[in-house]
């Protein structure tokens, strides 16, 4: 088995963004328009992207772009100007972020799934000059007086109020590049807002292009490989696991508009795809589809996962039917612009109680609450460095100093990393629970109830207590109806302390809420919980 430490390529010390020193590659791109290049002259007729019965090469992907480049520029788009993309998962959103870069502007994609208040919230902040939209959104974008920097809206379809961006697809193709540097802002995205407003997160080339390989040396890609995207291209997983990563190799993308379970497993047989990174929900709709058995996965080579821990049983399910399967797990987040760290190849199995261990240009830490490093073992907040960590976040100065010491990101997690180097993220600091004294770690509680065969979703918050302060609260979500409370309880009482066993719990059949990119809305359980009148 190939080990990480004997492919990583010659790193050195760095100064970046001040007075970051990181660990950086040596040799490596500059700019994430080069990706593009780089592609297009290794693989120019290779297939780039496939998105239901389109297919385009890297040659037409790169005229595409600067096709649309050329309209942005002859309408006024300029080097640092800001184009939001109100996109689905389509082509004309790789094309999009291509025709931004080329040009020195930066590209903020925004959720679908967001509404007019956050949208609104935006594209102000930002202060986009144009937004590249799905027709059926057009209802909502900010009317022009409120957002009088937006001079340009572009539909992918006809639309009161935009043009149509088959018009700018028409313009001149531009064939020079911008020149830009490398710790030049490339991206802004808006993180979920859990507490306040969204903060823009700055994805800077020099960030885009470490992640990009990393993922692509921890998992061997190359131009004959093959990913299908079924997580949102406008989140940090499907923007660099996946769009920035198989350009960066030059293999192809097949994108798919909205995820299900048989319509994947169609298109990965069709399209013979050798990996993706999906949140492990998805792992068990497929293990679900009575398909799954008869088709032909045999050129899926690596299966990535992340945004959640994946249950033991699904691993071991996935390894039963396809042994040659290697499962990946990934840590990181939008500030990490995707991986901290990765399983290495083949470890799966026997440390899949961790996330695995940091990537090579990655410098976590493990610090108490006084800013103190623990000790290998110990728990306390993960705070992680590296030339991947964004620069800071957008007109938020403020947010930026909060979140950052020397360079390190404040992560939020609560985690620990062994004496080999393997990380383990126990929970959320604000998601972990307190029952008089006893800290409790919700994770914990959760692969306790994955471990009933009935069990297809479960998730653990804290429950306001008079006495205690907080209570164990578990929401369920049942294969099918029929198993009670008292033998899930019953169930974790085998399996954990008495304190840690939940004392209520919420059944349903209903899958739990969760985001975009799949992971899970514990604020929203907790609301439900606590305004149950509401929901």
């Amino acid at each position: 088995m190939r080990q990480w430490d004997d492919s990583w390529p010659a790193m050195r010390q760095e100064a970046h963004h001040g007075d970051r020193v990181v660990t950086c590659f040596a040799k490596r791109l500059h700019r994430l328009h080069d990706l593009l290049t780089q592609a297009v002259q290794r693989n120019p007729d290779g297939v780039a992207l496939v998105c239901n019965d389109q297919r385009m090469t890297y040659r037409g992907l790169a005229q595409a772009s600067q096709r649309l480049a050329g309209a942005m520029r002859a309408h006024g788009v300029a080097e640092g100007d800001r184009v939001a993309l109100l996109l689905g998962n389509r082509i004309e959103f790789v094309v999009a972020l291509f025709a931004a870069t080329q040009i020195g502007a930066i590209t903020v994609p925004l959720s679908i799934r967001e509404q007019k208040p956050g949208l609104a919230y935006a594209l102000s902040h930002c202060a986009a000059v144009c937004v590249l939209h799905e027709a059926e959104l057009a209802d909502l974008l900010p009317a022009p007086s409120e957002t009088p920097q937006l001079r340009h809206r572009i539909g992918m379809a006809a639309c009161t109020g935009s043009v149509l961006y088959a018009h700018w697809q028409a313009h001149a193709p531009l064939s020079d590049v911008t020149p830009v540097h490398e710790e030049d802002t490339a991206v802004i995205l808006y993180t979920s807002g859990t507490t306040g407003r969204p903060k823009g997160a700055m994805l800077t080339h020099l960030s885009l292009v470490h992640s990009s390989m990393h993922y692509q040396i921890a998992m061997g890609l190359s131009s004959t490989d093959c990913s299908v995207a079924t997580v949102p291209l406008s989140h940090v997983t499907g923007l660099v696991a996946l769009i920035t990563t198989l350009v960066l190799c030059a293999g192809k993308l097949v994108v798919m508009p909205q995820f299900k379970a048989p319509e994947f497993l169609q298109l990965a047989q069709r399209e013979r795809m050798t990996h993706t990174l999906m949140v492990p929900a998805m792992y068990n709709l497929c293990l679900l589809c009575p398909e799954f058995d008869n088709i032909d996965l045999s050129s899926w080579r690596v299966g990535a996962y992340g945004g959640a821990p994946m249950p033991v049983a699904s691993i071991e399910k996935l390894a039963l039917k396809m042994p040659r399967l290697m499962l990946m797990n990934c840590y990181g987040s939008t500030e990490t612009t995707s991986p901290a760290t990765l399983m290495p190849q083949g470890e799966t199995a026997d440390h899949n109680d961790t996330v695995g261990k940091p990537l090579a240009c990655v410098e976590m830490r493990v610090m108490d609450a006084q800013g103190h490093e623990l000790p290998a073992g110990e728990m306390g907040e993960i705070w992680i460095k590296g030339p991947m960590v964004v620069k800071g976040y957008w007109d938020n100065p403020q947010a930026t100093a909060d979140n950052f010491t020397a360079g390190f990101w404040h992560s939020g997690d609560l985690g620990s990393i062994d004496a080999q180097g393997y990380v383990r993220v126990h929970d959320r600091i604000k998601d972990m629970i307190n029952r008089g004294g006893y800290k409790i770690y919700t994770i914990e509680v959760e692969n306790a109830l994955y471990e009933h065969p009935d069990v297809l979703e479960s998730a653990v918050v804290a429950k306001p207590c008079p006495v205690l302060g907080e209570r164990v609260h578990a929401f369920v979500t049942l294969r099918q109806a029929g198993t009670t409370e008292a033998v899930l309880r019953d169930h974790c009482a085998q399996r954990l302390s008495d304190y840690k066993v939940p004392e209520s719990i919420t059944l349903s059949t209903a899958p739990l809420p969760r985001n975009a990119n799949g992971k899970l809305l514990k604020r929203a359980l907790r609301d439900q919980l606590n305004h149950p009148s509401t929901t």
